[in-house]
């Protein structure tokens, strides 16, 4: 069972011993008279709470405040002061107060303030020990404890540091493919080479060969007159990874076995044969053997880039890590987004487990992230979600989500992800009702495929948009 460290900041010695004896009876508590001696104690055993009065002297609560939050923003601080003074407590919450009480402080709503605030403390304690987890693995950000995803962790420790050079991971849309290929890369010996990832369906097929193994100057009409380095050439010492290997068209199949083959190749319109050392990862969500079966994939390549083959099991193949992997997205865009949800109401997380997962893990951070955006509050519950008590998608009316977008303040807003979150919103909803089919879905968006491929991997693989913690 976890224990939560509390700080009592006060002057008045009756004030201070009266919350730390009421507290005592729940927490470890340590009591200061003075906001310099609580700083100092600050560096040996930091707390997860600080009950801070505002008007100390020396130095001042709301000083005292800027420094804790400036070195340890962590901690959850909760002012304490004397009387109302409007001016003094919004200060304060701009500086990063999570809540404040008024003196002579009444314990129960202090209570439900600290109850509150631990349990934000708790959602975040409990994913940092999985994250904690994952690095010691060498397995950044892979959440989950079921049976089927500790198999294929283990299986990636071991195919990562083989000698083998080609791997094939293959599982549905959503499922974590990209996560599998960086855990493989950062877990294999030449980690501290480049990591080049390649989406092979975002790339023209009469380019394909260009952006692969690049081209000298003059190559062709257009190319860049200095030349151009390819993406096999930029992976040297480290691992090219082939997303939507599947994709490919059957020139660029020939042309990437031929490389496989020999290790060799040559830049378009050169005539020096180049040579690198990297590891081949592919990925895909297609069924390689049934295309081989009808011609649309070619055999021997098959055979070359599944030397040894990883399974990444759907959502709903591991249901155990559905909640985890929930709580983890929750932590994320509450920070992303500046909200406070300290937990997902036990009926949501009911709904969750019984839901159908069809986009896998990218469904569910969609569905976290949207619930997030536009809900309020301290539960993530089902009404935030979108969710029926049986884990069904509600109806809801577009212009009821409108008005319930974040408004505008003094303060400002974080327009890009917002409107990167409801861009998203729309393109799952696009694959949703073309079950998948994107050309189907692009012409739903009024796009034609092209640019529907282009801002899917754009949503998909930006800074803000990746998701980090798939399994």
């Amino acid at each position: 069972m976890m224990t939560y460290s509390i700080y009592v900041v006060d002057d008045e010695k009756t004030a201070r011993e009266g919350l730390a004896l009421a507290l005592k009876k729940g927490y470890n508590v340590e009591a200061f008279g003075l906001a310099e001696e609580a700083i100092n104690a600050l560096k040996n055993a930091p707390p997860d709470l600080v009950l801070l009065d505002i008007g100390l002297p020396g130095m001042s609560g709301i000083d005292a405040l800027e420094e804790i939050k400036s070195r340890y923003p962590e901690i959850i601080v909760i002012m304490i002061t004397a009387y109302e003074d409007v001016k003094t407590v919004v200060s304060a919450m701009k500086l990063g107060a999570y809540d404040y009480v008024v003196k002579p402080v009444q314990m129960e709503p202090l209570q439900v303030i600290i109850r509150n605030a631990i349990e934000t403390i708790a959602l975040r304690k409990e994913i940092q020990a999985l994250h904690e987890k994952c690095l010691k693995e060498n397995l950044p950000y892979i959440v989950g404890e079921s049976n089927v995803i500790q198999d294929v962790i283990e299986i990636v420790k071991k195919v990562a540091q083989s000698p083998v050079t080609t791997i094939l991971i293959q599982g549905k849309t959503g499922t974590g493919k990209e996560l599998i290929a960086r855990a493989i890369h950062y877990r294999s010996p030449s980690f501290k080479g480049p990591l080049v990832e390649v989406n092979c369906a975002a790339i023209p097929k009469e380019l394909i060969e260009s952006e692969l193994f690049g081209y000298e100057k003059g190559a062709f009409s257009g190319a860049d007159k200095a030349g151009k380095m390819g993406l096999v050439e930029k992976a040297s010492n480290g691992t090219l990874f082939l997303d939507e290997v599947g994709d490919l068209s059957m020139e660029a199949q020939a042309k990437l076995l031929r490389f496989l083959d020999e290790g060799e190749y040559y830049r378009v319109g050169g005539t020096k044969k180049r040579s690198v050392r990297t590891r081949i990862v592919s990925a895909t969500n297609k069924d390689l053997p049934g295309m081989v079966a009808d011609g649309n994939f070619r055999q021997d390549l098959y055979y070359r880039l599944a030397v040894v083959k990883i399974e990444v099991p759907s959502l709903n193949q591991r249901r155990d890590d559905i909640i985890p992997i929930a709580k983890h997205f929750l932590v994320e865009f509450n920070q992303k987004f500046c909200k406070s949800f300290t937990g997902i109401s036990s009926e949501a997380e009911a709904a969750l487990n019984q839901f159908n997962w069809s986009g896998n893990v990218r469904e569910l951070k969609n569905l976290i992230e949207k619930g997030v955006l536009l809900g309020e509050g301290q539960v993530l519950g089902v009404e935030h979600l979108g969710l029926d008590g049986n884990g069904r998608i509600e109806t809801q009316k577009k212009t009821d989500e409108k008005n319930t977008l974040p408004r505008l303040s003094s303060s400002g807003i974080d327009y890009p992800s917002i409107l990167e979150s409801i861009e998203k919103d729309y393109f799952e909803e696009a694959l949703k009702f073309a079950k998948g089919n994107e050309s189907k879905a692009a012409q739903l968006l009024n796009l034609s495929r092209d640019k529907f491929r282009y801002h899917r991997q754009k949503l998909d693989t930006n800074p803000h948009g990746r998701t980090q913690t798939q399994g």
